[in-house]
């Protein structure tokens, strides 16, 4: 077995390709489309200008990059972060193109970013970036072309900034350029908690397909933004036992359960978890690798990896997160026979909860908030159900099955349009 660094480990476009690369081999793809596919269609890089409020002029860069749109239009949120790379951007990209596919929704896969420090500044400093780079991407974006939505650090407010900027350009309001928008201007009812929900629903499926119940289910969440907090509400009034909660700062850890109505609200209160009383405080390390019957990794990438996978207790990891779990970690917890839902399926609500917005927009007609829920759901149990068949038919873990069953979709769409020459 070849030697890896950790840094090649946590590299997210290298685990995104290791996994693309082993699912195309088991499907016996021709080279040609393996190439197409292996690579993203377009990616932009620019370089920009904005005024902060002391006066100064910084420079900012940015990242779109759009993997594939032969399926639909691309789909993908939009971060800001210091830690933003290009490589980064273009793993997530792929891996919504496999997302979109996987859940079979008529989208291609995108994503970008903006390098920069959110908590260092302003509202109208964000504001500014926010514009700045929507009209640097504006010719490669729209409801054909292109839809962005949140990520890391942005949220409905900058996705109304950017909508207004692209609706400026236009000379009139579309609505549809962007999903997570607020209500008021054409956001759909169920899309904040979507994510998390879907979350619930793949953890149901899970228990149900392995046999197990509910009633008491040990679960532990690492992270407890929109996704974990959510997921774990969801989970509660489910039935669910939530006896760990892991943040960057520190978890906390409570073997009879967590409150989460009383812990959303300390953290509404004190913005953080940490001080609450109802529950013991543990290192955020200690929580990933207790005991439990389900982990939900639903922050950030590479949180299990090969310095602490075959540590792991769980019976079920269900990836809430982009990317929670690196190419050499998927190995080691292959040994252990741990059930992976893999991210790429565990968190698609968000986007299938995006397109309905997306839908909604273009038809000017509003779905109630049920109508959301129950369409998701029913999408997630059927994606569910193809994943778990194309594993046990070809004899694969879930991980590549997904992959798989995505791929094979997407070079279907491909062949039947033939290549443009």
């Amino acid at each position: 077995m070849t030697t890896i660094s950790l840094e090649q480990e946590i590299n997210p476009w290298e685990a995104q390709e290791a996994r693309f690369d082993f699912a195309a081999r088991k499907l016996n793809l021709e080279e040609g489309l393996w190439k197409l596919l292996r690579m993203p269609a377009r990616e932009i890089i620019v370089h920009f200008p904005v005024a902060m409020d002391d006066g100064r002029i910084e420079i900012f860069t940015g990242f779109r990059v759009q993997h594939s749109i032969a399926r639909g239009p691309g789909k993908g949120g939009v971060r800001y972060s210091p830690e933003v790379t290009l490589d980064e951007v273009r793993a997530l990209a792929s891996w919504m193109t496999w997302k979109c596919a996987v859940v079979n929704i008529p989208f291609g896969g995108a994503k970008g970013g903006v390098i920069c420090d959110p908590k260092k500044m302003s509202q109208s400093e964000l504001e500014r970036v926010t514009r700045r780079y929507t009209s640097e991407i504006i010719d490669f974006i729209g409801p054909e072309k292109d839809v962005l939505a949140p990520d890391m650090n942005t949220n409905d407010q900058t996705m109304a900034w950017i909508m207004d900027t692209y609706s400026m350009h236009m000379g009139h309001t579309v609505t549809s350029v962007v999903t997570g928008k607020p209500l008021n201007i054409g956001g759909s009812r169920g899309r904040m908690e979507a994510t998390g929900r879907g979350v619930q629903v793949i953890c149901d499926e899970s228990m149900r397909y392995l046999e197990m119940p509910i009633d008491g289910c040990r679960v532990i969440i690492q992270g407890f933004g929109n996704v974990g907090s959510n997921a774990a509400l969801l989970l509660m009034e489910r039935g669910y036992k939530i006896i760990g909660i892991a943040e960057k700062d520190g978890g906390l850890l409570n073997p009879n359960g967590i409150e989460i109505h009383q812990l959303l609200e300390y953290k509404r209160r004190n913005n953080t978890i940490l001080g609450f009383r109802n529950a013991e405080a543990v290192p955020s390390d200690e929580l990933l690798v207790s005991e439990c019957e389900i982990l939900i990794p639903a922050a950030t990438e590479n949180v299990i990896t090969s310095r602490n996978a075959d540590q792991i207790k769980a019976r079920i990891i269900v990836e809430g997160a982009n990317g929670p779990t690196t190419a050499v970690a998927d190995d080691i917890l292959a040994e252990k026979r741990i059930f992976i839902m893999p991210d790429i399926l565990a968190n698609a609500g968000g986007v299938t909860a995006s397109y309905f917005e997306w839908v909604q927009d273009r038809q000017g007609y509003f779905w109630k908030e049920a109508v959301v829920n129950e369409q998701m759901e029913t999408i997630l149990r059927d994606s569910f159900e193809d994943v778990i068949r194309y594993a046990e038919a070809h004899n694969v873990n879930n991980r590549i099955a997904a992959y798989m069953l995505a791929i094979d979709r997407v070079a279907i769409t491909i062949r039947q349009r033939g290549i443009y020459a």
